[in-house]
């Protein structure tokens, strides 16, 4: 059986497929080689409560991203 295009699939159906082929370490390598993002934002946890008042904006915004992602 031959392997899938990876360099095709979307986020969701790499990470489906990932789950499916648990075997595949050379197929989770490339996932993770190909969305670990070094510019990623890492946010701290809340401090405040002007923090947690925050925090729907912010999660909204990491979803849009996330889905303009794949």
């Amino acid at each position: 059986m031959s392997k899938p295009d990876f360099t095709t699939m979307t986020r969701p159906e790499f990470r489906q497929y990932i789950l499916e082929h648990r075997e595949d370490e050379e197929a989770l390598q490339i996932y993770i080689d190909r969305f670990q993002n070094p510019n990623a934002k890492v946010y701290p946890a809340p401090k405040s409560l002007e923090d947690l008042e925050n925090f729907p904006e912010i999660h909204r915004q990491h979803l849009e991203q996330q889905r303009k992602q794949g």
